[in-house]
């Protein structure tokens, strides 16, 4: 993970400046902190063309995500009026935004992808299974060199899916800023959506190569070696 001690060049723009000012009961929420979204900015700097994007949940993000991204995914309820906040400002650039509004537990497997994302944030319902089934949506769509970005990783079902991608092959992690963690998609293989493999992922590795060589140790007691240089007697 790459240590950040400073602003890149240039500095945050001055529509992450105008977002961060509106007050912090903005909507009822949560709100993203000033530094998440200079860090968010930052990271979708360095993925040229951003073409696609999406975010689970809505706010100051989807202020920000409007201005960066020709076409921006957004799947919320209005939960404490964030998502009618974000339509009604001035700070949106609402044709650049599509809003599916709902569960995401019901919008977000039904909707119809036939392009690859640049960038996705997930911050939607935060009670488990929930952020996982979102994550299994969003990962066969991000295109090689995406972020993920992941919200709220302090609550300890979401840090488990933290630990979870931190290990696994297809992502890179790039930073953490205050709760929220950014992930770049590798060139690694996708990890197959409608099959298993769980000793392939990095996080069930250390399990499946301590099953490995207890298996082993069978194998060899079976064949009666033993390892002081010497066979029994049979």
């Amino acid at each position: 993970m790459a240590e950040r001690t400073g602003r890149d060049a240039g500095g945050p723009s001055d529509i992450v400046g105008r977002i961060a000012a509106l007050p912090r009961d903005w909507h009822r929420a949560g709100s993203l902190h000033r530094r998440v979204l200079e860090a968010m900015e930052r990271n979708c700097r360095t993925v040229s063309p951003m073409e696609h994007t999406l975010e689970t949940g809505s706010g100051k993000s989807t202020l920000l995500f409007s201005n960066m991204s020709r076409h921006h995914l957004v799947f919320s309820l209005d939960k404490g009026e964030s998502l009618s906040r974000a339509r009604e400002s001035g700070l949106l650039r609402a044709e650049s935004v599509e809003f599916v509004e709902g569960p995401t537990q019901i919008t977000l497997p039904a909707y119809k992808f036939d392009f690859k994302l640049q960038a996705a944030l997930i911050d939607g319902p935060h009670a488990y299974p929930f952020p996982d089934l979102e994550y299994y949506c969003i990962y066969p769509r991000l295109a090689e060199g995406a972020l993920l970005i992941l919200d709220d990783i302090d609550i300890p079902t979401i840090a488990r899916m933290f630990g979870i991608l931190k290990a696994d092959a297809m992502f890179e992690l790039v930073e953490v800023v205050k709760h929220t963690a950014f992930f770049r998609r590798t060139d690694r293989p996708l990890h197959d959506p409608l099959g298993d493999g769980w000793w392939q992922q990095g996080f069930n590795r250390p399990l499946y190569d301590k099953m490995l060589r207890k298996k082993k140790r069978r194998e060899r007691r079976k064949e009666g070696w033993w390892p002081f240089g010497h066979r029994t007697q049979g």
